[in-house]
Parts: structure tokens; sequence; C-alpha cells
């Protein structure tokens, strides 16, 4: 028998009338997304609602809006119970609350402080990010190394094979562009982000979220979680908060992430949140595999 993974989407999934539905049409819902607004301090159903877009982009409230929406949607499920669970980046909380590793309350306030201290982080030391097709990581990771020379750059994501995102200093990750560009990349695209992701320029936001991780109490996870910085399965306390901790400056290994999911017996992915990022990149990194998607209240109704 296969196993069945439950995928959760990260910062760039957002859109203006997000769990608008489930709001509207689960009281469950309901009280989880008033809940949420209780414990992040801020309302945060009426930006994803209503937007403005500008608002919804803004990191603090970006990713509380996608954990949000994904731990609904996780939670008002019955009776599709996954196997195992990942989450790219900032999904990567809404599969531990999935897997009962910190309760949905604690993990809001978390992920809002998240947000907070790397909205702070990207206007302290600005940086910006680039995607780049059509290139090997090696490749990829020796151009950001021969870039460093003018500024902070490496790989941040690699997300699915030829599909990488790099991040760091204004001046190495143009640098690293034009290298990219030099070896054959066939698209070299710079992302508008309110900060360089998952790079050293975010080591203030890790310092802090380091506090506020000890903060919060952490659990066994029921299932195992794959770790975005492992892309191996965890479920002990310790190593879930140093992961999580970690997680902020160090590459996110999506596509090794799926691989090695794959190689534990998973064969159908559901990505579970805003979106349908997910779905392409595990379609690319694997073919053969079952991949779909619950984002709208419609497609909860089967499995309440």
């Amino acid at each position: 028998m296969g196993k069945r993974a439950f995928v959760f989407p990260g910062q760039g999934s957002q859109y203006i009338g997000m769990a608008k539905d489930l709001y509207e049409n689960s009281v469950e819902a309901k009280e989880m997304i008033r809940t949420a607004e209780e414990a992040a301090g801020v309302g945060l159903s009426h930006i994803m609602f209503n937007g403005p877009e500008e608002s919804l982009k803004m990191t603090d409230i970006t990713q509380p809006a996608i954990f949000l929406h994904s731990v609904v949607l996780a939670s008002i499920i019955r009776t599709l119970e996954p196997d195992m669970t990942a989450g790219h980046s900032l999904g990567e909380y809404s599969a531990l609350v999935c897997a009962g590793s910190i309760q949905f309350y604690d993990a809001m306030k978390v992920v809002r402080f998240r947000g907070k201290s790397m909205l702070q982080s990207g206007i302290d030391y600005p940086g910006t990010m680039a995607a780049i097709v059509g290139l090997s990581a090696e490749k990829a990771e020796k151009v950001c190394e021969e870039s460093s020379s003018v500024g902070i750059v490496q790989c941040a994501n690699f997300n699915s094979p030829g599909q990488i995102v790099i991040s760091g200093s204004v001046d190495g990750v143009r640098k690293a562009m034009e290298g990219c560009k030099a070896e054959g990349a066939k698209l070299v695209k710079e992302l508008v982000v309110s900060g360089a992701f998952h790079s050293p320029l975010m080591q203030s936001a890790k310092d802090k979220l380091f506090t506020e991780l000890e903060l919060n109490n952490f659990y066994k996870a029921r299932i195992p979680v794959y770790a975005n910085i492992t892309a191996e399965p965890i479920t002990f306390p310790e190593d879930i908060k140093r992961l999580l901790f970690e997680q902020v400056t160090a590459p996110v290994l999506w596509e090794q992430t799926i691989r090695n999911m794959i190689r534990d017996g998973a064969d159908e992915f559901v990505e579970v949140g805003p979106g349908k990022v997910l779905q392409g990149l595990i379609k690319r990194i694997d073919p053969s595999v079952k991949v779909w998607g619950i984002d709208k209240y419609q497609e909860v109704i089967p499995y309440l």
C-alpha cells in the first residue's frame, strides 16, 4: 500500500479572498480564524478576504495568512489522513501543527513573530532573491560561490529539477544572475520580495526566533515531518526546534524532501492550502506520483 503525504505551501501562494469560503461555510473554520486573530494580534481575515494586495504581500501578514488557511483546511478535513507531511519554508509550521508537534494557537504566535522579524531583517539588511530556471544545482552553487566576492549570495530553494532560487545582497544576487545567464540558464528573474530569505542576511530574525521557539511547547510528532534543511523525517521536539531555527538562514531542500518521501513510500501528495505551487513542483520532480490539492471549501466537502 502506498502512503499519502500532506504538503503545505510557503510564501507566494497567497491571494485575495483566501479562506473566505471556509469562514462562510464552516463554524469550525470561523472559530479557528477568530482564535488566530487573537493569537496574532492583527485582523488577518479582513486583509485575507478583501486585500489590498500590498498589505497581503507584507511578510508579517503573508506568513500568518498562508499558515492559517492551510491549518484550517487540514483541521476540517476529517476522513483524509496523511502518513507523513512536509511544508515549504513557512509551510513547515503548518506541517508541524498537522503532525501534532505544536498547538495551533502557539504556532500562530510563532509564525506572526517570524514574519515580523523577517520583515525587519529585510529593512535592516536589504537584499533580494532571484529565480533560476534550467541550470543544475551544482552550476548554480558554483556561480553563487564565485559571485560572493562582491556580496552575500547563496542558493535558497532547491525547488525542482532545474528550478532554484538564489538569495543574498543586491550586488551578490545580481552578479550571480549574470553568472547563471553565462552558464546557460533558460530564465533568470529577480523576485519582488521584502528580504533575502534563507540567506545569512536573515541572521537577526533567526536570533530573535530562537527565544520565541524556546517560549513555546513542542511535542513528539504523530507522523514524520520531513525537515526543509535535511530533507529527512523528524519527530522529536529538540530536533524540530533546532531545525526551525536553522531554517531561517539555510536553503530549503524541497526537491530532495519530495524524493525522500517517495523513497519512504509516498505515492500520493495532497497540497493543503492556498494555490498550486507545490503541485507543479512535485509533478516536475516525479511525474509518476499522484498529486492534487485542497484549497477551497468545495474541495473539503467530500472529507468532512
